[in-house]
């Protein structure tokens, strides 16, 4: 079917109108875990404050604290934890496995301060041994759903559900 000229430029103007004219959209609010460099190479021990108080982050039994990559850390079933300024809790190592500071092991984000849904981040990296990626897949008021993944073990996905502690 032949399209007269008319007919084309009315079919063709609303796409221009849309596609906007070559100005730019206004700056979109920051997505993800903001402002944290995941996992962190050199983390600065008066970023972190004692105990772990995150309420997305339930400990159960703290075994005592010790000292990784410089950073007082909190022992928890034989890892190390690090809560920052900003509530988010960090993990330093598991003991006798990887310690960040050591082999190229970094601290990574074991839980943000304040989830939410569709963030991603890297729970530590360890090149060969520890590349965990978690997801926020579901979350509510009370509740979040994690999905951990890991290059090392593709199409494997470990969900965790975290409940908020009061």
């Amino acid at each position: 079917m032949r399209t007269t000229g008319w007919l084309a430029a009315a079919l063709l103007a609303p796409a221009a109108l849309l596609s906007g004219c070559g100005t730019a959209s206004p700056t979109s609010p920051p997505t993800g875990i903001d402002e944290l460099v995941v996992p962190t190479p050199s983390p600065d021990p008066d970023d972190f404050v004692t105990g772990l108080s995150n309420p997305w982050f339930p400990v159960a039994d703290e075994d005592g604290t010790a000292e990784v990559d410089g950073v007082g850390v909190t022992v928890v079933d034989g890892d190390y934890f690090a809560q920052d300024r900003r509530g988010n809790v960090w993990w330093f190592g598991t003991a006798g496995e990887w310690q960040a500071g050591v082999d190229g092991a970094e601290a990574g984000l074991a839980m943000p301060a304040e989830p939410r849904y569709g963030d991603s981040w890297r729970a530590a990296y360890v090149p060969g041994e520890v590349e965990d990626v978690v997801a926020v897949a579901e979350m509510d008021d009370d509740t979040v759903v994690l999905e951990v993944t890991s290059p090392l073990e593709p199409g494997q996905v470990e969900r965790r559900t975290v409940d908020k502690r009061d």
